[in-house]
């Protein structure tokens, strides 16, 4: 089982590069192309074509948006190149398999790339990064973005639980939860910081996306994500512009939890990559046909505690990036507390994983006729 989770990103790009060498005589064509970092060229984004001879339905698989969730999501990759690609119709059914487009995060076991964006709020198709779209993170900024160096998670936990009750009272619940999550532009020292222009790794997925759309009428993608949602049931998220139902998607997929990237379902941001990939349909290709989901493996839980924890890690990690921290013992506190939050050591918790990846690559796929 713990096969399926590689320790490093090294690790777990040689695994990719192994199995996509068993892969590519199934394929018409196939090749194997990587984008180093400019500034980083130890690390690269790679990504597999493998080409179908008639070019009808292609589907991509995406990992490591969020750099350290690629250790959740390569599990997933290899599911999928293990036991589904085997079963695509080569002949009208393309691959495009994509390891770490966060590869510097995942290396570094951080969610942000080297210039601390979150790349999952940088994705916006007219280029305009507003910094104006969370006003509520300015009002909260104390709160969310405290100015001095991390201590204990003793230390920590009584006073960052009196802000959380003073501000889930006023400004409430609703406009906290939005400031943290939605992503903004306006500091690049804050959570959630979604940049000021797109950036080198969002480019790469970018023009991918367009020659994706470009050349193949049917576009079915998962990206693969982790830290957020139930404990032990992993989350099937579809954006918002898609315009089937969350309830009807569960039963079209036969899965039993399936959310709209909202407010209302799961939790709204600005920047989406999946929310883009409509965009530029919309924009670009408006013939083709389009489904950009993504998995969610939840671990803290769901509860309002478990909430309240995901948010105090993320907010610590931060706090230590930018800050440090008062002594050692406060930043191993922290750095476990991270490495936690995306990816348990709990056999019952990756067992559950994975057995709820297969179960919905497999309702997915069935749905869109690809198996």
């Amino acid at each position: 089982m713990d096969s399926y989770f590689p320790a490093t990103y090294e690790d777990s790009r040689a695994r990719f590069f192994r199995d996509v060498e068993r892969l590519r005589p199934k394929w018409h064509s196939s090749r194997l192309e990587s984008h180093p970092l400019k500034e980083h060229p130890e690390v690269s984004i790679d990504w597999l074509w493998a080409e179908p001879r008639v070019r009808e339905n292609l589907v991509m698989i995406s990992t490591a948006e969020h750099g350290i969730e690629g250790y959740a999501s390569s599990m997933a990759l290899k599911i999928v190149m293990d036991e589904f690609a085997p079963r695509l119709n080569p002949e009208n059914t393309g691959l495009l398999l994509v390891h770490a487009i966060n590869p510097w995060g995942m290396k570094h076991h951080l969610r942000v790339n080297p210039n601390h964006v979150d790349l999952n709020r940088n994705f916006v198709l007219n280029g305009q990064y507003d910094p104006s779209i969370n006003p509520d993170f300015k009002l909260l900024a104390n709160f969310l973005n405290p100015q001095r160096p991390v201590r204990t998670l003793s230390a920590e936990s009584i006073p960052f639980l009196f802000s959380v009750i003073k501000n889930m009272i006023s400004p409430g619940k609703t406009r906290v939860q939005t400031a943290s999550l939605l992503g903004q532009h306006s500091d690049p020292k804050g959570i959630y910081f979604g940049g000021t222009k797109a950036e080198e790794e969002t480019l790469v997925l970018m023009e991918l996306y367009r020659a994706a759309l470009r050349d193949y009428q049917n576009f079915v993608q998962v990206d693969v994500h982790s830290g957020y949602g139930p404990r032990y049931q992993m989350t099937v998220l579809v954006p918002p512009l898609d315009e089937i139902p969350s309830d009807e998607a569960a039963q079209k997929f036969n899965y039993p939890l399936v959310q709209k990237v909202d407010a209302d379902e799961f939790y709204a941001i600005s920047g989406d990559m999946g929310e883009f990939v409509y965009r530029l349909r919309d924009a670009e290709f408006p013939e083709k046909k389009v489904f950009a989901g993504g998995f969610e493996f939840g671990i803290y839980g769901d509860s309002l505690p478990a909430l309240i924890r995901s948010l105090r890690t993320t907010i610590l990690e931060n706090q230590l990036r930018h800050h440090g921290a008062a002594n050692p013992k406060a930043e191993a506190q922290v750095r476990a507390e991270y490495e936690e939050l995306f990816l348990p050591e709990e056999s019952k918790w990756r067992e559950k994983a994975i057995a709820d990846c297969r179960q919905a690559f497999e309702g997915i796929f069935k749905s869109f006729g690809l198996i």
